[in-house]
Formats: C-alpha cells, sequence, structure tokens
C-alpha cells in the first residue's frame, strides 16, 4: 500500500554534510576530522556530578525553563565574564543544545515574509530553521582575502530592508575561525540603531578564542544585547556534544515569547544533567582554561600542516582550522573532501556546504578537536599534500 503524498517543508534538505562525511570516514577507516565533537571524554568529575544528582533522585521533570540552580550559575558566570547580569528566573533558558535554542529563537520572532541576514559561510541548521518560521534568508557573504575572512559592513548596512527582522551572527565563528571584535559590534550596532531589527547570536565556542585574545560577547554591548538571543553550549565547553544542553540569554520581553515555543517543542531538558552541569560550574577553571588547551592542539595542528601545500588560514577562535588546498588541485571542495577521505584516510569537510549558493573558494574545513595521537596521525597521511 503506498503512503499518501507529503509535500516537504523543507524541499531543499537532505543530508547534512556532516552525516555524509563522517559515513565515508567510517566507511573508509579515516581520521574523521570533518564533524566537530571530540574524540576524547570530559572531566569525570563532571560525569560523577550528573550520577549524584541521579542517585539524589533528580530524574522528573525540572521546571521548564531550566533547574533554578542552573539558570543561576549561568547568569553569574555571564555577568562575571561579559558584566551583563541577566536575571535567571526571567532571561535565562535552558535548552536542549544550543540548535534547538537558534530553532527556538528564529521560529518565536520570525513570520512568514520576514527577512533574516545570515552571513555566509553558515552554520547549516539556520537557513532551514527560517524557511520553517516562513521566513526569507538574505545571505551574507563573508568578505575572504590573503588575512582570511571579515565581515563587511557596508554591505550589511545595504541588506538591510524594512523586511529585515532579525540578524544571524557567530562569533567564534564556524567554519572560518574568525572572531569578532569589540568595533565590529559597534558597527552591528550602528546599523541597527532606530530599527525593530532582532540579534540573533551564536556563541557556542565562546571559550575557545587563542593568541591572548578575548571573547567579545553581544551581550557585554549594551546596544545589542538589548536585542539580541544569545545562545551558548555546554556540549562544547566541555566536551560532552552529545549530552544535548545548552542555553540562550535575552531581554525578559524576548525571552517570554522564546519560552511560548520552547514549552512546545521541546518543554525541558535532561534533569539529572542540569542538576550535575549547575554543580560543576561552581568551578570557573575548566571554560577559563579551554582556550589554552585547545590552543596547544591548534598549533600542534597548524605546525604539521605548514610542511603542506596547504594553505593556512587564520584559526583566531573555534576548534576548526580551514586551509586552501587550491596548489594541491583544482578539484570541487566536496570531491577534494571525498578524495582526502577516500585516498588519504582524512575526512575534512567542503566550506562550500556552509553556503546556500554552494560557492565554491576552494576551501575545506577540518576539526582539530582531537586527542593529539589522532592529530598526529592525521598529519602523517596529509605530508604527502
Amino acid at each position: 500500500m503506498n503512503s499518501p503524498a507529503l509535500q516537504s517543508r523543507l524541499p531543499l534538505v537532505g543530508t547534512t554534510v556532516f552525516s555524509t562525511m563522517s559515513a565515508l570516514a567510517v566507511e573508509h577507516g579515516a581520521v574523521n576530522l570533518g564533524q566537530g565533537f571530540p574524540d576524547f571524554g570530559c572531566d569525570p568529575r563532571l560525569v560523577d556530578a550528573v550520577s549524584e544528582a541521579m542517585r539524589a533522585g533528580h530524574n522528573q521533570y525540572p521546571m521548564m525553563t531550566g533547574v533554578p540552580a542552573l539558570r543561576e550559575a549561568i547568569a553569574a558566570k555571564i555577568a562575571a565574564l561579559y558584566g551583563r547580569r541577566y536575571d535567571a528566573a526571567a532571561e535565562i533558558t535552558v535548552t536542549a543544545g544550543a540548535t534547538q535554542a537558534l530553532t527556538t529563537a528564529i521560529l518565536c520572532c520570525m513570520h512568514p515574509g520576514d527577512e533574516a541576514i545570515v552571513v555566509e559561510p553558515a552554520y547549516d541548521s539556520y537557513a532551514p530553521a527560517i524557511a520553517l518560521a516562513g521566513g526569507v534568508v538574505v545571505p551574507l557573504e563573508m568578505d575572504l582575502g590573503e588575512d582570511g575572512y571579515s565581515l563587511p559592513w557596508q554591505r550589511l548596512a545595504a541588506a538591510v530592508t524594512p523586511r529585515t527582522r532579525l540578524i544571524v551572527i557567530n562569533s567564534p565563528h564556524n567554519p572560518t575561525g574568525s572572531v569578532l571584535r569589540r568595533a565590529d559590534l559597534d558597527q552591528l550596532a550602528a546599523i541597527v540603531a532606530g530599527t525593530d531589527i532582532l540579534i540573533l547570536s551564536d556563541e557556542v565556542y565562546e571559550h575557545m578564542v587563542y593568541d591572548g585574545q578575548q571573547h567579545v560577547s553581544v551581550a557585554s554591548h549594551p546596544g545589542l544585547a538589548a536585542r539580541a538571543f544569545v545562545v551558548s553550549s555546554f556540549g562544547k565547553t566541555f566536551h560532552v556534544t552529545g549530552w544535548k544542553v545548552g542555553y540562550v540569554a535575552a531581554p525578559a520581553a524576548l525571552t517570554a515569547e522564546f519560552r511560548k515555543v520552547h514549552q512546545y517543542n521541546v518543554f525541558t531538558v535532561n534533569t539529572p544533567m542540569q542538576h550535575g552541569l549547575a554543580a560543576y560550574l561552581h568551578d570557573p577553571a575548566p571554560y577559563l582554561g579551554l582556550s589554552d588547551f585547545y590552543q596547544r592542539k591548534r598549533d600542534l595542528f597548524r605546525a604539521g600542516l605548514a610542511h603542506t601545500r596547504l594553505r593556512l588560514l587564520p584559526a583566531d577562535g573555534t576548534y576548526f582550522q580551514c586551509v586552501d588546498y587550491r596548489a594541491v588541485s583544482d578539484l570541487p571542495e566536496a570531491a577534494f573532501a571525498r578524495w582526502l577521505t577516500t585516498a588519504l584516510k582524512v575526512a575534512a569537510i567542503p566550506v562550500s556546504a556552509f553556503y546556500t549558493s554552494k560557492k565554491e573558494t576552494g576551501i575545506v574545513r577540518f576539526c582539530f578537536a582531537k586527542e593529539e595521537a589522532t592529530l598526529r596521525l592525521a598529519l602523517a597521511r596529509l605530508a604527502s599534500v
């Protein structure tokens, strides 16, 4: 018997490039530097804290907005790092990972026909969420020069129309590894001043900024924080991507609308993990030391790649390294990534996958959130490039 026909809500969406490349890596026994997750464990103290929460009976539904102790810990962390005190009860919501936070923020504020300016290359969840809301993606391509990627502020200002409802930014930026500075946020604030445009700031790599620089959060900018959903992720910060716990900080009026959607698309988030994270956050050392931890991996990986014909782009933040391979091959990015995976046994992600136009720039992305032995094995395989 045939199933009834179904008109897709996302007709342009298929299997993600991350799933495709990970499956190819498994098939060919490749070192997987494609999908962005660590191959090492989290701090055993965090596992112990979650186990203790389970044994203490924290196994039923928590509050829809999140365990109060965790929301208080998040508010305290943001205040200490960025100088803005969000009200834990009215302005912090715990989410089922950052992707759910991003999608919920988009669904709560966009209506059919509204436009969202999305900086590209862009994380692949933004555009489908905008489509589900009936919105229109207005892609804004980053400038790419010898010094890497930068945001073209004049073109962003020119992209604003009366229908612009949302601007989606991401810093530290996936996939490029670029970061926004204070002057960048000042320019963004000048563009949206006097408008009703909202900001969705994806800051899941906030604790991975290198070479002595500091992450500049939208939360730290009064002119932007008043109109922004600021999203982060415990999965990225504490090496537990499979736990899918994140959060969003936003002014009370925005949070009230966010929670209207949140309560029906996920309702609430894993209880013992929330209690465990709340206890673990009492010690800031794990996240304050994260930049140094990942910079050692970045520097090891970059030093190895420097002996190849791959041209290294700057990697100021995140745990990703982009390389220009045009001195090696004239293959399209997806084909080159497949060749790396099948011939050299190292998986990478084509940056073209992060553009709505599938723009080709001759660049692939590696993830260096791996054990040193994993990185050295990958470098040995890439040595012939």
